[in-house]
C-alpha cells in the first residue's frame, strides 16, 4: 500500500490564500485518489467548510480531547488523503502538540506521510515559524508556498532554502469568480471546453504541482 498523505496547509498570517490552496488540494485529491477528508481549523469565515461541506469536518486543537481526536484520524494508513486547513491562530499550538507526541516519527512508522505547505509572507513571524518547521519536518516534506498575490516580489531568502511551490496571481475578476462558495475547480475543468483560458491553465498548473508531490510518495512506499 502506498503511504497515506496528510497535507498541512499553514501560515502565521491571515489573508495569505491558505484556504484557497486547501480548496485546490482537496479537490485535486478527490479527483486523483477518489477520496479525501479535509479538516478545518479556522476561526473566521469563509472557511474550507463553507466551500467544501461534503468533504470537510471541523477540528479543534484547543484542548486535549480535540487534539487526540484529530490525531487519531491522521495517523491511520487508509490510503485516503487528508488535508488540514490550519488557521493562523492555531499554528503554535498545533506544532507544539506534534512535537510533543513525536507525530512525524510515529507517522512514518505507521505508513503515513505528513507534508507541510507553509504559505510564506515577509514578516519576522513567518521566518521564525519556518525555522520551527525545519526542526520538525524532513526537508523533502516541507514546501514553501510562494503565493504571488501575497508576496508581490522576491521571497525572503530564509524561506526559499528548500522546496518551493509557486501559485500565480490571478486577475481580480477571476479571483472574485473563484471565491464564490459554489465554485468548483474540478467542475470548471470538466465544463469549460476551451483549455486555453487563463483560469483553465491556472487550475491545471496547480493540479500538476500537486501531482508531482503525489508521485514523490510512490517512491516512499512503506
Amino acid at each position: 500500500m502506498r503511504r497515506t498523505p496528510v497535507y498541512i496547509i499553514c501560515s502565521t498570517r491571515p489573508q495569505v490564500g491558505k484556504t484557497l490552496i486547501a480548496r485546490l488540494l482537496t479537490e485535486f485529491l478527490a479527483l486523483q485518489r477518489g477520496g479525501v477528508i479535509a479538516f478545518d481549523i479556522n476561526l473566521k469565515e469563509p472557511s474550507l467548510l463553507d466551500f467544501l461541506p461534503k468533504l470537510t469536518e471541523t477540528a479543534e486543537v484547543d484542548d486535549t480531547f480535540g487534539k487526540m481526536a484529530l490525531m487519531d484520524r491522521l495517523i491511520v494508513n487508509d490510503d485516503v488523503g487528508k488535508v488540514i486547513d490550519l488557521g493562523y491562530h492555531a499554528f503554535d499550538e498545533f506544532f507544539k502538540m506534534t512535537a510533543e507526541i513525536g507525530f512525524a516519527k510515529e507517522a512514518v512508522r505507521r505508513g503515513v506521510a505528513p507534508i507541510v505547505l507553509f504559505v510564506a509572507d515577509t514578516d519576522r513571524a513567518s521566518i521564525r515559524a519556518y525555522a520551527t518547521l525545519q526542526q520538525q519536518i524532513p526537508a523533502n516534506a516541507l514546501y514553501t508556498i510562494d503565493n504571488e498575490h501575497v508576496l508581490r516580489g522576491e521571497m525572503p531568502a530564509a524561506l526559499a532554502q528548500g522546496r518551493v511551490l509557486r501559485i500565480a496571481a490571478l486577475p481580480v475578476f477571476l479571483k472574485t469568480y473563484i471565491d464564490r462558495l459554489n465554485f468548483s475547480f474540478t467542475g470548471y475543468l470538466r465544463s469549460e471546453k476551451d483549455s486555453s483560458t487563463e483560469l483553465h491553465q491556472w487550475i491545471r498548473k496547480n493540479y500538476f504541482s500537486f501531482r508531482e508531490i503525489e508521485l514523490g510518495l510512490l517512491l516512499q512506499r512503506s
